[in-house]
């Protein structure tokens, strides 16, 4: 009963904040017919200087603490990231009407992390006092890295497996020699190259602002231009990107209609599901290394955000074949406003309920 009433506080305190305030009023105004546009350019400063930011705070903690604290959050950060993808990979994949390799690409999109989701979650956790450490922003990259590029390295193999299979009746009919060049050219087919998959997730916008922030943050000393300029912007530029996000969000309901009502359900289930798996391997770390709830509930939160920043370019390079109404349309029409308006206060209200 604790834990309830906790959820019911604090949902009712999201339905107030900014954060939450601003989603759900992109939404409606998009429902209404609105004409409001926000320039694509200045998204791209928005998301560039959230992410800074949050980098910058990472790295600023990084330099001033305990690596060895950092270690098993980030193990089980890379854990969760690469764990989300085959859950879908033998779940939504298995459901009807549902293709494999769409399924595998909405995998890599929710196992991959949303910066704004979790942009909201460390704000909440501000407002409402509770601490956690300042380096658990910096578990992003290692929860998005790993989803990202084993959702390529999975739909190329299974590709690669499909192409041969489907060719094997009209091999069996040819020469020998026709047969041995087809099986040299699907053996080079079937490798998949994992360094350009790691490095253009690293060359995309989302990731490579937050890694930069991260770097100049253990590097530098950016504390003047961090506490003069990052820090006190952040919760004004976060209100228009998630007016932003709400509008998409509303216009992506559509797409839902073009593919199999399946990818509504994983988008409602899989949050809460992702979100608890890294609750409870942070609540490992808590008692063992001393990890904060704090930090436990963002752990959470990035594991129950799927990506609406780096992730769709990513896929949609790796797995080309793969259909962006399905993964994009479930993240950002339903993932998004699921994992910011429910999973936030669900993990925080679960936090505070253990931590009595």
């Amino acid at each position: 009963m604790d834990f309830l009433s906790l959820f019911v506080k604090d949902f009712i305190i999201q339905l107030q904040s900014p954060t939450l305030g601003f989603l759900i009023g992109g939404m409606v105004i998009a429902a209404l017919g609105s004409q409001l546009v926000i320039p694509e350019s200045i998204c791209t400063i928005i998301v560039f200087m959230l992410l800074t930011k949050i980098g910058l705070t990472g790295g600023i903690a990084i330099r001033n603490s305990n690596l060895t604290e950092m270690v098993l959050p980030v193990i089980f950060a890379a854990t969760v990231g690469i764990l989300v993808v085959f859950i879908a990979r033998y779940t939504l994949a298995k459901l009807p009407k549902v293709k494999t390799v769409d399924a595998i690409a909405t995998g890599g999109l929710f196992g991959a992390v949303s910066g704004s989701t979790m942009a909201a979650a460390l704000t909440l956790l501000e407002e409402q006092k509770i601490g956690y450490e300042a380096w658990a922003g910096a578990l992003y990259p290692f929860m998005d890295i790993p989803a990202l590029v084993t959702a390529i390295v999975v739909a190329n193999i299974y590709l690669n497996q499909k192409k041969r299979s489907k060719a094997a009746a009209v091999n069996s009919q040819e020469q020998p020699s026709t047969r041995q060049e087809y099986r040299d050219q699907q053996q080079g087919d079937s490798k998949v190259k994992i360094w350009p998959i790691i490095e253009e997730s690293l060359q995309g916008p989302a990731l490579s602002a937050m890694l930069l922030g991260l770097a100049l943050g253990i590097l530098t000393k950016p504390e003047s231009v961090y506490e003069s300029f990052y820090d006190p912007a952040f919760r004004g530029l976060l209100s228009i990107l998630m007016l932003v996000m709400g509008m998409e969000a509303w216009s992506r309901i559509g797409e839902l209609r073009k593919v199999a009502q399946w990818y509504v359900v994983y988008s409602v289930v899989a949050p809460f599901l992702h979100g608890l798996i890294a609750f409870g391997l942070g609540m490992i770390a808590h008692y063992t290394m001393n990890f904060s709830l704090g930090g436990v509930v963002v752990l959470a939160v990035i594991a129950s955000s799927s990506s609406d920043i780096s992730g769709p370019p990513t896929l949609r390079a790796g797995i080309p074949s793969a259909n962006p109404s399905a993964y994009i349309g479930a993240s950002t029409a339903v993932g998004t406003p699921i994992a910011i308006g429910l999973c936030i206060p669900f993990f925080i209200g679960l936090a505070q309920a253990l931590g009595g």
